[in-house]
């Protein structure tokens, strides 16, 4: 695949951290370019009609409905567009309407970005065997649909990652192994910006030095805690 091919892609997420931690990671690391980012199931529709991406990323719990409405909507069969599905939907009835409906991949957050990274090696695998393969035999069809997507990299990326500020990020938490802290209270311990310190923390996740807790509250979108992982 020519090195200058880039492909669209649009974000359905309505936690906007998240989002932004997404489109950082697939625009740093893929031939990849994210077109727009939707809160909503509406501006969703907006934006692929406009676009007509090659992917979406997309959540399923949304403030108007579910994800699983959009990848049924004969809108995505008019062009040529693969789903992959990052949800805190776990439950198996969802999951399997999700892959009945053609979704390429389906990943439970709170996200792994090693598990994210395996699977968008392996959509850029299948768009560059779907350009440059006329025929296929037995073996390429198993690589192109039945590799395992946990054929994750055995050690994270360390790009953008700087050992004495991941030493600051990781201090905090060994100094305090029972607290759960937001990426707010974090970048303020440690003297660093919220990107910044959201890629340290994610990293950080990553390896297994921390952890991530969901806190919903009654009011807004839920809070994304990070724990000191027990050393038992």
């Amino acid at each position: 695949m020519n090195n200058t091919t880039t492909f669209d892609v649009v974000i359905v997420e309505d936690e906007p951290h998240l989002a932004s931690l997404h489109r950082d990671f697939i625009e740093q690391n893929f031939h990849l370019h994210v077109v727009g980012i939707a809160a909503t199931l509406e501006q969703a529709y907006a934006l692929i009609r406009l676009h007509q991406p090659r992917l979406i990323l997309l959540d399923n719990y949304l403030p108007d409905g579910q994800g699983v409405d959009l990848i049924d909507d004969p809108l995505l069969k008019t062009f040529d567009c693969s789903v992959i599905f990052i949800t805190a939907a776990s439950d198996m009835r969802t999951c399997s309407h999700a892959m009945r409906s053609g979704a390429f991949d389906y990943i439970i957050k709170p996200v792994s970005f090693h598990r994210l990274q395996a699977s968008l090696e392996r959509f850029m695998q299948m768009v560059q065997t779907l350009r440059n393969v006329k025929v296929v035999d037995q073996s390429s069809l198993d690589r192109l649909f039945n590799l395992p997507a946990s054929e994750a990299p055995p050690t994270p990326s360390t790009k953008g990652i700087e050992s004495n500020t991941l030493e600051r990020v990781q201090r905090v938490f060994t100094a305090n192994p029972d607290t759960s802290w937001s990426v707010e209270q974090v970048v303020e311990e440690v003297g660093i910006s919220k990107t910044t310190g959201r890629r340290y923390l994610e990293y950080c996740v990553e390896i297994g030095f921390i952890g991530v807790e969901m806190l919903y509250g009654n009011i807004g979108h839920p809070r994304r805690l990070y724990r000191k992982v027990s050393d038992d």
